[in-house]
């Protein structure tokens, strides 16, 4: 199985503090993988060397054998991001929102307004398409950002905290959609604070604490015995 994800020694400093420290991961092409820690292990920084949003200081990044860095434009396009942020324009309506990142991503009109009809109705939004994404719920708001993150079909998908926010129902139904995507042979590379959300989704786990992946494996190495995932969770990162 191909290579979806690969980072070999990635170090990131912020000052004096160490954010990531020599970190190493792969991720096969077609996994569900949840990337965990406490808040400060270094996560997000991962998230944004990955994408390009912060810059690199030692080690490589390849996607699906692309350089992050060397072939940032070949790279970028083979990865979807769905940030914790809200990071829109608020007053903007949906379907202008999802135009606007197809058209970043060089896809031409015609082909956006099909992509942008296929999007709103696999994730339910249809009806939502020319609302502002003010007037949204949270769980709205958070499939408006799945379906951003995919305008351009993406092969990895980059989870950061996706249901953060959301009620059970609305959080099982995401679930739902994470799960077809996973289906059709989407990569899926999750991080979240609800390890229920892991157990019910992801294959494989990596555990990272104080910038340093402490325990990886799959999801039922961390379960062996009858044990929940929160047990290995709380004893690796207390």
């Amino acid at each position: 199985m191909s290579s979806a994800l690969s980072i070999k020694n990635l170090t990131k400093h912020y000052g004096k503090n160490i954010a990531v420290n020599g970190l190493s991961l792969e991720v096969k092409k077609g996994e569900f993988f949840a990337f965990l820690g406490p808040n400060g292990a270094g996560k997000t920084t991962t998230i944004q060397l990955i994408t390009g949003i912060g810059r690199m200081e030692k080690g490589t990044i390849k996607v699906f054998g692309k350089d992050v860095v060397k072939d940032y434009r070949e790279a970028r396009k083979l990865v979807g991001l769905s940030p914790q942020e809200f990071n829109v324009d608020i007053f903007a309506k949906i379907t202008y929102i999802l135009d606007s990142v197809g058209g970043f991503y060089g896809i031409p009109s015609s082909e956006r307004k099909i992509r942008i009809g296929q999007l709103l109705k696999q994730f339910n939004l249809t009806e939502h398409a020319n609302k502002e994404f003010r007037m949204l719920s949270g769980g709205l708001k958070r499939r408006v950002l799945l379906a951003r993150a995919m305008i351009h079909d993406p092969e990895l998908l980059i989870l950061d905290e996706p249901t953060a926010g959301v009620d059970v129902n609305l959080r099982r139904e995401l679930w739902k959609h994470l799960l077809e995507l996973n289906k059709s042979g989407k990569t899926i590379f999750l991080t979240t604070h609800y390890l229920e959300e892991v157990e019910a989704l992801a294959n494989n786990v990596a555990i990272m604490n104080n910038g340093k992946i402490v325990k990886m494996g799959t999801k039922k190495s961390f379960m062996a015995n009858g044990k929940k995932l929160e047990d290995a969770y709380l004893k690796l990162t207390s």
